[in-house]
């Protein structure tokens, strides 16, 4: 027979709204992630363009798609962004920063940067 308890429950997390910090320090994680899975098509591009005229003309065939050109955009902007949130980590080990307004601030200023040098690199 199963013991009730007094003790509240946890609500899911949909019901806890997640500060930006937060929101910007799981997106740097699944960046990560990203970043790891885009090396192994940059390998794969390496790779045909040493393997001659036929492997590479079947590459620039498969890249040459609206949805491979989108993932290599989001690539660029998770490099970026992973950069940005790196210099942030350092300002961190300096031991400055940690107000939360401050946080909030570099936070905002972060993804500022990340989109504009996303964007200069479009360019």
């Amino acid at each position: 027979m199963a013991v009730k308890s007094n003790r509240p429950i946890s609500p899911h997390l949909q019901a806890y709204k997640l500060p930006l910090t937060g929101i910007i320090s799981i997106t740097h994680r699944i960046t990560g992630v990203l970043l790891s899975v885009g090396l192994i098509v940059i390998i794969y591009m390496l790779s045909a363009m040493a393997g001659g005229a036929d492997n590479y003309a079947a590459m620039q065939q498969t890249m040459n798609g609206w949805l491979i050109k989108l993932l290599y955009w989001g690539f660029i902007y998770a490099l970026f962004f992973h950069l940005c949130h790196g210099v942030r980590h350092l300002i961190w080990d300096a031991g400055r920063s940690f107000d939360r307004e401050t946080l909030n601030r570099y936070a905002l200023i972060e993804l500022v940067i990340s989109i504009t040098l996303t964007l200069a690199a479009l360019v």
